[in-house]
């Protein structure tokens, strides 16, 4: 198992998959409308929120894309402070006092700028810190990938994908990318064990 070594003490990792579905391209701009998350090694085990916007702007394409309706999210969202603090808790639940979480997505790049400015703005800290693993890097790196292209999921070997759709609900898209990113491991270590 892979270590880290914090304050004089050492800590496992636990890998956390999340998905983000906002309303425009870059955090503060614009909102989260959804966020999902999931330990790796266990997917059923996971976070979903659903959040107020925190402005008016918005694109309309990218708000569509989850499905969610802003005006609804306005009345019924989640306040995002109280979603990231409830989103910190479960955190530190999964990782107990001897693990610390790894941000885990597929074009992480997204995902994390939204999540660590938001933990950022409404909580003070992000508990993932700056740890990140970008699935489609991962994947380059292993199957070596030449072009950001060739990472593309329809691009990607068959044998990596998840059997599990991709809905644009944020927790199934975790788990999905959860699915990946198990098989990749697999693969990099039964690689490094020849």
């Amino acid at each position: 198992m892979i270590k880290i070594w914090k304050g004089g003490r050492t800590l496992k990792e636990l890998f956390i998959s999340i998905d983000v579905e906002a309303d425009g391209p870059i955090p503060g701009d614009y909102s989260i409308s959804s966020f999902g998350a999931c330990v790796i090694r266990s997917p059923e085990n996971g976070f979903y929120r659903e959040l107020k916007p925190i402005s008016e702007k918005y694109f309309e394409r990218a708000a569509s894309i989850s499905g969610l309706d802003r005006e609804k999210l306005k009345i019924s969202g989640a306040d995002p402070a109280v979603a990231m603090k409830e989103f910190d808790q479960w955190l530190k639940e999964v990782c107990g006092s001897d693990r610390r979480p790894v941000f885990i997505a597929f074009n992480a790049t997204y995902d994390w700028m939204f999540i660590h400015w938001y933990f950022i703005h409404f909580l003070g800290h992000n508990p993932f810190g700056i740890s990140g693993w970008d699935i489609k890097a991962y994947y380059a790196g292993l199957m070596r990938k030449r072009f950001w292209w060739e990472t593309a999921k329809k691009a990607m070997d068959k044998e990596f994908l998840s059997k599990l759709p991709h809905t644009h609900n944020a927790l199934d898209d975790a788990r999905e990318q959860a699915e990946i990113f198990q098989r990749l491991r697999k693969k990099a270590l039964a690689g490094s064990e020849s």
